[in-house]
């Protein structure tokens, strides 16, 4: 099957540094030209010498199939945006080609292709126009496009009026909605609310499931997962792995966690400073330090710190969240919610967080820390550990479910009573599902 996107040896070149070079007339720039031409030849030397070359892409190659929804994931700078502009035709590579095959749509700011002085309505036409689409096509989806996009009433005000929401629900559904071959979206959707958000998703997810192709750049690696089939991560202007969406994620995470050196030399914590976690430590019940823990296995998290000479109270509330790989929240565990208190701190120590019996399924895990003093930060990181869990016996039947069944063992007892039947009021509860809420206890 012949690719619908072909990168080719992509390398994209920018030059950085001010020109320094003073403002002259055409009078004075002809007359020093004639007088001084070896000085003016040494002048534009120095000038190109004073700026620097940054290569936000280097030889960049991949190919996508008809159908793939692609996920491009990397660190801040690893040149993502840069490659879909590329892509959009937006900026020309400094080398390289790039062959994309069928109608292509892009979001890749807020309000990309957007006329500010014309209306929603007008922009509707015109994106649709530059896409190739005829006007009885986009008569057809106009109202679910407005419908999508929750602008109704504003469909005929000037776009320029709109806030930052708008124009991304408009840009959105116009993008989506014309029902292009290939759909190039960019981190745009972290403007939008929650809500609009996981609508998005689903109106991509529906895209993908309908053959169309689409790249996706995000941080949010849960969508990624869930939206794409395969990734490609993107390190300093290179290919550092392209292939399954799930292994593409793992690397990244793994570089992210090789890149961050030793917790005591990140910076990319927040808090006053007063006291610090210097080291991070999973130990067995024998106090033995463990590199891999099992499910249902009894650990202490040890978080070793230090202080400043000057700090001394009791009321520090140590804690930690653990996460899946995807960013999603497993459990939180700090010990006000246990209600344990210590009295002064030495200058260095470490708090303890015992779990009897660990209740997660085999899989790789991120710890969050944070110590805090009433509502105020003394120290906080994300993902200063990576907490790998293989099989245990969790419940001593010698089966764990896999983490793909749930990110949270449960203790329980399962129980048979021949006799009992709902009463009634729970038999009609039951024939409407949506009816029952779960209320969370005071």
């Amino acid at each position: 099957m012949k690719p619908i996107i072909t990168v080719d040896n992509i390398s994209k070149k920018y030059r950085i540094g001010a020109l320094r070079a003073r403002q002259t007339t055409l009078r004075e720039a002809v007359s020093n030209a004639i007088s001084s031409p070896v000085r003016v030849l040494k002048r534009a030397a120095n000038t190109r010498s004073d700026s620097e070359t940054l290569w936000a892409l280097r030889d960049v190659s991949f190919e996508v199939q008809p159908g793939d929804a692609v996920g491009i994931i990397g660190r801040n700078g690893a040149g993502k945006s840069t490659l879909l502009k590329i892509l959009s035709r937006i900026t020309k590579p400094t080398s390289g080609r790039a062959e994309l095959h069928g109608r292509v749509s892009s979001l890749l700011e807020v309000g990309t292709g957007f006329h500010a002085e014309l209306t929603g309505r007008e922009n509707i036409f015109l994106n649709g126009a530059i896409l190739g689409m005829k006007r009885g096509d986009i008569n057809r989806r106009f109202d679910s496009i407005v419908a999508f996009a929750e602008v109704e009433r504003f469909i005929d005000t000037p776009v320029k009026h709109y806030s930052s929401g708008m124009h991304m629900r408009l840009a959105f559904a116009v993008a989506a909605h014309l029902e292009p071959e290939i759909l190039l979206v960019d981190e745009v959707l972290a403007v939008g609310d929650v809500q609009f958000q996981k609508k998005c998703l689903g109106k991509m997810g529906s895209a993908a499931a309908e053959g169309r192709t689409i790249l996706f750049v995000s941080h949010n690696l849960a969508a990624v997962n869930n939206l794409c089939q395969r990734g490609v991560v993107l390190d300093r202007g290179t290919v550092a792995y392209a292939g399954t969406q799930s292994e593409a994620i793992a690397r990244y995470l793994t570089s992210v966690q090789e890149d961050g050196g030793s917790l005591r030399e990140r910076t990319d914590r927040i808090g006053s400073g007063q006291i610090r976690v210097v080291a991070i430590e999973i130990k067995d019940s024998k106090g033995r330090a463990i590199d891999v823990a099992a499910s249902g296995q009894e650990i202490d998290i040890c978080l070793h710190y230090e202080s400043l000479p000057a700090f001394n109270s009791s009321r520090v509330i140590a804690g930690i969240c653990v996460k899946t790989l995807f960013d999603a929240p497993v459990f939180l565990q700090h010990n006000r919610l246990t209600g344990e208190e210590w009295g002064p701190l030495s200058a260095r120590g470490s708090f303890i967080c015992r779990i009897p019996r660990l209740p997660l399924p085999p899989a790789a895990y991120r710890i969050t820390y944070s110590l805090m003093r009433d509502d105020e930060y003394l120290d906080a990181m994300e993902d200063a550990y990576e907490l790998t869990v293989t099989d245990g016996d969790f419940f001593g039947s010698g089966e764990v479910p896999p983490a793909s069944h749930g990110c949270c063992l449960v203790d329980a007892h399962w129980s048979h009573d021949p006799e009992s039947i709902p009463p009634p009021e729970l038999e009609e509860l039951g024939s409407n599902p949506q009816q029952l809420v779960i209320g969370r206890c005071s």
